[in-house]
């Protein structure tokens, strides 16, 4: 094989890294050349645009996985409902806990708010079910966590901002609740009726892995558009963060998260839940949403801290970038498992 071949196979088996790679700094430095109205004014209808493009994106993103699940495993999940308890636990409780005192340790303000909002806000709206069913688990155990973390957020994550870094944010139920429903209900219930086709459901069993990919295309564009919205605030004059601050802050987020996979994980071991169950209650209960820690950070900043946007940011990509090596990990293992026990 030429070292061309092996790149090309590399490519195609880390496709999805390398798009993380190359989207977000293109989107960080279009967002700084053109995001902007002003020396360091982020255009008003330019947030519009890019907050309307997220919850279409996301919309796309849920209903893809929503058509492909089969509604038996939904029930299923209803009816014995420890696995998504669990991985709610770990995200609002466990996981905010922990990063309580590592938002006391950031070298500056924006980052240790920022750092607290990454940590409280709920479970994303996509990429959990996505890199659930990317492992094997059981993605509507991630479906029902994301429901439950989101409805929750409007309590949740203003008590714990308030007991971490003494920041008072005010989120109006309505606009969470609004958010909610057109981001994750509204999908999750329009795929599931579209299975009620024969027809749909035959087509969505068959392209299940086709549309699963392009619920990580559709994810790649979310994290385009975010590096594009916060590119903005990197315009020339602005003072940025010292290096160590951004390397710290970074550092953090990356612990979190991979606490949170491994007390999902752990705690679902020892609670005696399926393996696929186990999976969900790891990727579910140690990711955060993108959209609401943006709606968060975005109230903050205009109380004085531009750049309380950016440890969410961070957050999201390394949590995708961790959790495909996991996932991909996994699945590797358990299929070289699986084919060692068929073995005679």
């Amino acid at each position: 094989m030429t070292p061309f071949s092996r790149f090309l196979a590399g490519l195609h088996r880390h496709w999805f890294l390398a798009g993380l790679a190359v989207l977000i700094p293109l989107g960080f430095a279009l967002g700084r050349t053109f995001g902007g109205s002003g020396t360091n004014a982020v255009n008003p209808s330019f947030e519009a645009a890019l907050a309307a493009g997220m919850k279409v994106i996301v919309f796309q993103i849920l209903l893809l996985m929503s058509v492909t699940l089969d509604t038996r495993k939904l029930v299923e999940s209803l009816r014995t409902p420890g696995p998504v308890l669990w991985a709610a636990t770990v995200n609002a409780v466990l996981m905010p806990l922990l990063t309580w005192p590592l938002s006391r340790a950031q070298w500056t303000r924006d980052f240790s708010v920022g750092l607290m909002i990454a940590g409280s806000v709920p479970c994303t709206m996509a990429a959990a079910s996505v890199w659930t069913r990317r492992a094997g688990g059981n993605d509507a155990v991630s479906l029902l966590v994301t429901v439950l973390t989101n409805a929750l957020a409007v309590v949740v994550t203003p008590f714990w901002m308030e007991v971490g870094v003494g920041s008072r944010v005010s989120l109006e139920p309505r606009q969470l609740m609004a958010i909610l429903f057109v981001s994750a209900l509204l999908p999750i219930v329009t795929g599931q009726l579209l299975r009620l086709s024969r027809a749909c459901a035959a087509f969505a069993d068959r392209r299940k892995l086709l549309l699963s990919n392009l619920a990580q295309v559709c994810i790649l564009t979310t994290v385009f558009w975010s590096a594009y919205g916060a590119g903005p605030q990197l315009v020339p004059g602005r003072d940025v963060p010292a290096l160590g601050a951004v390397l710290l802050v970074w550092g953090c987020t990356m612990a979190i998260h991979i606490a949170g996979l491994v007390m999902g994980y752990w705690g679902g071991r020892r609670l005696g839940m399926s393996a696929e169950n186990t999976i969900a209650a790891a990727f579910a209960g140690s990711q955060k949403t993108l959209p609401i820690g943006i709606l968060v950070a975005e109230s903050v900043a205009r109380t004085g801290l531009p750049f309380a946007v950016f440890p969410m940011l961070m957050f999201h990509a390394s949590q995708l970038v961790i959790d495909t090596i996991v996932a991909d990990r996994y699945l590797n293992v358990t299929l070289l498992t699986e084919a060692q026990d068929a073995t005679p």
